[in-house]
């Protein structure tokens, strides 16, 4: 074997398509394009979603309402859940820190406290919203609420 002598495995490499070329090529004329029409042109370029005059799949659906960019998106924690937190931690102090250790929020997460379920633990609770029904509770409990 000789630097030379190498070729690519058979089959691993084909020979470019070489349009127009002139009619002994068998890809002369037209250059593989048909006759005529925006498409046999050169620089043409169609618009995205475009179906040929149809009218477009985007423009059929019916459109309403908006959606907020900067709307805050609460994850819902419910008495219920503090109620068996309570039960697994020592202190009753239950802030972000606990609930990430305890895998019910994410790193990111921002936390609304929900009035489901029965309190009866004495808790300090830190989040950043609360339901006015979860509000009553935690203090109706004899716990303290901390607005973040």
């Amino acid at each position: 074997m000789k630097l030379h002598t190498l070729k690519p495995a058979t089959g691993s490499v084909k020979t470019r398509k070489r349009v127009g070329r002139g009619q002994g090529s068998g890809r002369g004329g037209t250059s593989t394009r048909g006759h005529k029409g925006a498409q046999s042109r050169s620089g043409y370029s169609k618009k995205l979603g475009f179906e040929g005059g149809q009218m477009p799949l985007q423009r059929r659906v019916p459109k309403f309402g908006f959606k907020p960019l900067n709307k805050t998106v609460y994850k819902p924690i419910n008495l219920s859940d503090l109620q068996v937190l309570s039960e697994k931690v020592e202190g009753n102090v239950v802030n972000i820190e606990v609930l990430r250790a305890n895998g019910l929020i994410a790193k990111r997460d921002q936390v609304k406290i929900l009035g489901k379920g029965e309190l009866t633990a004495t808790l300090e609770v830190s989040a950043h919203a609360f339901s006015k029904s979860a509000k009553e509770a935690i203090e109706k409990a004899g716990g303290k609420v901390n607005i973040l």
